[in-house]
C-alpha cells in the first residue's frame, strides 16, 4: 500500500505508540481489502461505546489509548447504554452507569464530542456530497451514503476510532465510485407512508435481495421516513447504500433487471412481523434517534392523552435542547413520555431491569431488541401505538 510521508510517520511511531497501533490496524485492513492507498476523512462516528457491548476489556482498552491519542477530525460517539444525565430516573444499575461514564470520559479525553447519537447529521456533523468519512453505526452509514451522498464503508468500532485518530481510512469498498453503482432495480407499486410502513417495505425488499445495491423506483418519503427505511434495510439486509429515483443525489446507471414490490408483497411481509398486543412494559421510539418533527408528531397524536405504559423516546442531546427551549419536554413528560438523549434501548441493560415486553415503530429496533435483551418486541405504527396504549 502506498503511504504518504505523513502516514509513514504515523506508522513509524513518530506520533506515539497509540497512533502507530491505529495506523497499523488501518494498513492491515487495507491489505485485506486490496486498498492501494489511504484517503483522508472529514469526520468519524464511533460505535461500540456501550458498556453492555464492550465490557471490561473494551473499557480498559479505551482508557489505555486515551492517555496518549487525540482525534484529528470531528468525531461523534454512537449511542450509549443509558441517558448520561438521567440514568437513575430510568432504573439503570449504578455499577453499569459508573463503567459507562468511564467509557464516555475516555473518549472525550481523546477529543470526541460528548454527544452520543446514531443521527450525527441532526446534530451538526453533516458531511458534504462526495466527502470521505469513517462512520460505524449501520443506520448512520446508509443515511450518509444514500441521502447525503457521502462516502463511507460500514466501519467497526476500532477502525472508526483509528480513522478519527489518524484522519485516514483505507481507500476501498464504497469509497470507490465503481463500487457504488446499483445492481438491481426495485419497482415499488404500492403506497407507503410512515416509519412503520417504510420498515415493512424494507423488510419485504430484503426478502427479495441479498447484498446487492438496490435502485428504487416509486419510493419517496420524508427525511424521517427515509431514515427509518435505510435503518431497516441495514438491519435486515446488511445494506450500506441504496439509490432512489428523485430522492438520492448520485447519478447512476439504472439496472435493467427489476423486481416488483406491490401490495401483495407488503401484506405478506406485514403478516410475518406484526403481532397483536394489548399491553407492554415499555414503548421504545427513536431508532434511529427522533428528529424534532417526529417528537412534535407524537405530541399531536396524543392530543392531550397520556400513555398508560412508560414511553422512552431516544434522541440526540442537540434535538432535546431544541425541544426544551420550546417547552415540549415538560409537556410530553407529563404524559408518561421520557425524552432520553445519548442512548438506545438496543444497547441498554434492559435484561437486568425487569423489562420483558416492548413495542416500537422501528424495524431496526424490532430486529435487534429481542436479540440483545431477550425482550418480546412488537412492531406497529406510531398511530396505532398511541391508540392502543394512550388514554
Amino acid at each position: 500500500m502506498y503511504l504518504t510521508r505523513e502516514e509513514e510517520k504515523m506508522l513509524d511511531g513518530e506520533y506515539g505508540e497509540t497512533v502507530r497501533r491505529f495506523m497499523e490496524l488501518l494498513v492491515k485492513l487495507g491489505d485485506i481489502y486490496g486498498a492501494e492507498r489511504m484517503v483522508e476523512v472529514g469526520s468519524a462516528q464511533i460505535a461500540g461505546i456501550s458498556y453492555k457491548n464492550i465490557g471490561d476489556p473494551g473499557l480498559e482498552f479505551l482508557e489505555e489509548v486515551s492517555r496518549e491519542a487525540r482525534v484529528r477530525v470531528p468525531a461523534f460517539m454512537n449511542p450509549a447504554g443509558m441517558d448520561l444525565s438521567r440514568w437513575k430516573e430510568i432504573g439503570i444499575p449504578e455499577e453499569f452507569a459508573e463503567k459507562q461514564m468511564r467509557v464516555v470520559r475516555a473518549l472525550t479525553r481523546m477529543g470526541v464530542f460528548p454527544a452520543a447519537t446514531c443521527t450525527p447529521y441532526l446534530s451538526g456533523l453533516l458531511p458534504r456530497f462526495g466527502e470521505h468519512i469513517a462512520w460505524a453505526e449501520s443506520s448512520a452509514v446508509i443515511y450518509a451514503n444514500s441521502i447525503l451522498g457521502a462516502r463511507t464503508n460500514r466501519e467497526g468500532g476500532p477502525s472508526a476510532l483509528a480513522a478519527a485518530v489518524t484522519g485516514r481510512t483505507p481507500y476501498y469498498g464504497l469509497h470507490l465510485e465503481e463500487n457504488r453503482q446499483p445492481q438491481v432495480r426495485i419497482d415499488v407499486e404500492a403506497k407507503v407512508k410512515g416509519e412503520y410502513g417504510f420498515s415493512v417495505l424494507a423488510y419485504a425488499v430484503t426478502k427479495q435481495i441479498k447484498k446487492e445495491i438496490p435502485y428504487f423506483r416509486g419510493v419517496r418519503g420524508s427525511p424521517d421516513e427515509m431514515k427509518t427505511f435505510g435503518a431497516t434495510l441495514a438491519a435486515y439486509g446488511a445494506l450500506a447504500l441504496y439509490h432512489a429515483e428523485g430522492v438520492t443525489p448520485e447519478q447512476v446507471k439504472v439496472p435493467r433487471e427489476g423486481i416488483e414490490i406491490g401490495e401483495k408483497e407488503l401484506r405478506e411481509a406485514e403478516e410475518e412481523i406484526r403481532e397483536e398486543y394489548s399491553d407492554v412494559d415499555l414503548v421504545v421510539l427513536g431508532c434511529p434517534h427522533f428528529s424534532v418533527a417526529q417528537v412534535k408528531r407524537l405530541l399531536d397524536l396524543l392530543n392531550g392523552r397520556s400513555f398508560r405504559a412508560p414511553v422512552w423516546v431516544f434522541l440526540s442531546y442537540g434535538v432535546r435542547s431544541i425541544l426544551e427551549r420550546e417547552g415540549l419536554v415538560r409537556e410530553l413528560e407529563e404524559r408518561n413520555v421520557k425524552l432520553l438523549s445519548d442512548m438506545c434501548a438496543v444497547v441498554a441493560p434492559l435484561d437486568v431491569m425487569g423489562i420483558k415486553s416492548a413495542v416500537t415503530n422501528s424495524g431496526k429496533m424490532y430486529r435487534y431488541l429481542p436479540a440483545t435483551n431477550g425482550v418480546k418486541t412488537y412492531l406497529d405504527s406510531l398511530e396505532n401505538i398511541v391508540e392502543v396504549l394512550a388514554e
